[in-house]
């Protein structure tokens, strides 16, 4: 069993890119990006990744954590902090020839040196991505898109899912069957709503899974009340939140959107116009922008005055927010967060008793 747990954090883990240079002040977000944008460098050429296959010790660490490297030595990614570096950058440009296994162990001095809580050992796992897989996992991971690697046990074969739904199924473990057994179990990890790495069993097949998925992050823009009170909200479901007044900080911001990323428009001076526009040309991330239905006409108009087609226009939220009945901005924000869960696990909103699907995702 592994003893790494299910956790909701975001995408990966601190990394760096030795090709490239550390990736010191990186956030998580940041770390993902540059991940997912070495794997998909380096697929034409060749790459490996590593993995945790069982551990034991080391306290609380992050599920989800991976390193991706070339035969040349290049990695990117990191795990449990560096303190398993001097096995596992090795064993990743080792295994772009074939699969292996690694036993590594760290000591308490070292373990805690690395701000791990204790010393602990650790079965790695290495094996080759091929160019497909390792490309859209890349994608996925820039994209702040859900994405599932899988792989046999013993290295053997790989699968990438990639999606909301992780509908799409790059590369196979070598059978038509099993890659279905395996995509049926990712998704049912997908419903928990955390990133995850998990051995699961699959007919006669032992798996790895390691599961991302990315939490939102919410930028308010304008200030009040109401904004106060969704970072407030967002904070408590775990998700990143901050608020900018200005409109220079809005555009830089909603420029580098992923798929993970909330704009919740609070500020109603036609001069953030540009910034909608901008964010619904890209189409990703939710959209939403509070006012009356007076303030949403007359933003429509303008919007499509500067050239939005109808499309582009029916990804903006306007009003923000699931019909609550919402009267005081913690009630409001709690109706905006509504609607983001939502749409990430493309549902209506309705109550559940007036469904007849799933129950929680």
């Amino acid at each position: 069993m592994l003893g790494a747990a299910s956790s909701s954090v975001p995408v990966a883990t601190l990394g760096r890119v030795t090709d490239a240079g550390p990736a010191a002040g990186v956030g998580e977000l940041g770390a993902a990006l540059e991940l997912g944008a070495a794997l998909r460098r380096w697929a034409p050429e060749g790459v490996a990744v590593v993995r945790v296959l069982a551990r034991h010790g080391f306290g609380t660490v992050e599920s989800g954590q991976l390193v991706a490297g070339t035969a040349s030595g290049a990695t990117a990614g990191v795990l449990y902090r560096g303190a398993l570096d001097d096995a596992v950058l090795p064993l990743a440009a080792a295994a772009v020839a074939g699969p292996r296994t690694q036993e590594a162990h760290v000591a308490e001095a070292t373990a805690l040196d690395a701000g791990l809580a204790c010393a602990g050992g650790a079965t790695l796992l290495g094996h080759p991505l091929p160019a497909a897989p390792a490309a859209a996992l890349g994608e996925a991971l820039e994209g702040g898109v859900p994405a599932a690697l899988v792989s046999v046990a013993d290295g053997t074969g790989a699968l990438v899912l990639t999606g909301p739904e992780l509908g799409a199924a790059h590369g196979t473990l070598g059978a038509a069957a099993l890659d279905e057994a395996a995509a049926d179990a990712a998704r049912g990890l997908l419903r928990r709503g955390a990133t995850t790495t998990e051995r699961v069993t699959a007919g006669d097949a032992e798996l790895l899974v390691d599961l991302w998925v990315p939490v939102p992050s919410v930028l308010v823009a304008g200030a009040g009340a109401i904004g106060e009170a969704l970072v407030a909200q967002a904070r408590l479901l775990g998700w990143g939140a901050r608020t900018e007044t200005s409109l220079e900080p809005v555009r830089a911001a909603v420029a580098a959107f992923t798929d993970a990323d909330v704009l919740v428009l609070l500020d109603h001076d036609p001069a953030f116009d540009v910034v909608l526009a901008a964010a619904l040309r890209r189409g990703r991330g939710f959209v939403g922008a509070l006012g009356s239905r007076r303030t949403q006409a007359a933003r429509r108009e303008r919007l499509l005055a500067a050239g939005l087609t109808e499309a582009e226009l029916a990804r903006l939220r306007g009003p923000v927010g699931l019909d609550l009945g919402a009267r005081t901005p913690a009630e409001t924000a709690v109706s905006i967060v509504a609607q983001v869960v939502a749409v990430r696990s493309g549902r209506a909103g309705t109550p559940l008793a007036a469904t007849d699907g799933r129950i929680g995702g």
